[in-house]
């Protein structure tokens, strides 16, 4: 008998969307359940670790193992689920507050330590669950509910922050574009080591409907003019000001992964020898 073939409804669930009607991230839901479906993950293999906020309640949506954990923390968990379980896929999922701010500093490390997982920023240029505060992301000058005069910092630019730090798979998406967004989130899951998928994900509510026109209008999808594995080609997008660059930014294969190094560390404190169980390991002790 053949397997059943998993369709994107396979991996949605029954818990109440509570999303704004036209909220930028049931594109990222719509895409990252495509993806799965594309991959064929059995729903038991496939965990998903998101943080807090608006964005981050995506974990509760997707037919797989959620794990809602604490503000900024969906990175560390997610890296520790791929080191107990390293049969799994593993995705982190999480908004630009929750993950360039408070969680910048697992940002920075994870990169460093390069697990096997994918991390999903759904980034509004807004903290949305708080009702419109400035965040990370948000543009110079921009007039939010804590900027009522405009935001008078510079915003951080997560690309360019990632490739400097050594992130071996960078990407930006369009959560007006499912179809794209979905075949970045393939390709991130099938990249060996951390891979950042940061989504310009709108939030219609404390930026309004017309940031989907404005990426629209600015957005350029890269083409195979591109060399993702050309760190001086990736730098020169990141860097871009007046458009936003949509695809696969940066791509690097070979790099040691968290899990590699530890297991790898693990048969040398064995002296090659493996251990199927605790009983086997104990019997050496008696």
């Amino acid at each position: 008998m053949e397997p059943v073939k998993l369709t994107a409804k396979d991996y949605k669930t029954s818990v109440p969307i509570v999303w704004c009607p036209g909220c930028g991230d049931f594109g990222v839901l719509n895409a990252m359940q495509q993806a799965a479906a594309e991959l064929q993950l059995p729903p038991e293999n496939l965990m998903v670790v998101s943080g807090i906020g608006c964005s981050s309640r995506i974990a509760g949506y997707i037919n797989s193992y959620g794990f809602n954990s604490i503000h900024g923390r969906a990175l560390p968990i997610a890296a520790g689920a791929k080191l107990a379980r390293p049969e799994l896929t593993v995705w982190a999922a999480g908004g630009d507050g929750d993950g360039y701010s408070i969680g910048t500093n697992h940002f920075v490390h994870t990169i460093r330590r390069n697990p096997d997982i994918t991390y999903i920023v759904m980034d509004n240029h807004i903290y949305g669950l708080t009702k419109g505060q400035v965040s990370p992301t948000t543009p110079h000058g921009d007039v939010t509910k804590s900027t009522p005069q405009g935001n008078p910092e510079r915003p951080l630019n997560p690309l360019a922050l990632a490739l400097e730090l050594g992130a071996t798979f960078i990407a930006q998406g369009f959560s007006g574009n499912v179809k794209h967004l979905r075949d970045l989130i393939v390709q991130a899951t099938q990249h060996k080591g951390f891979a950042l998928v940061n989504v310009k994900s709108p939030c219609v509510t404390f930026r309004g409907r017309q940031e989907f026109n404005v990426i629209r209008e600015h957005g350029v999808y890269l083409d195979e003019s591109h060399d993702p594995s050309d760190w001086n080609q990736a730098h020169e997008v990141t860097q871009w000001t007046e458009k936003v660059p949509l695809g696969v930014i940066y791509k690097v294969e070979g790099v040691p992964t968290l899990e590699g190094v530890a297991e790898e560390a693990r048969q040398k404190a064995l002296g090659q020898r493996v251990f199927k169980s605790a009983v086997e390991l104990i019997d050496v002790f008696r």
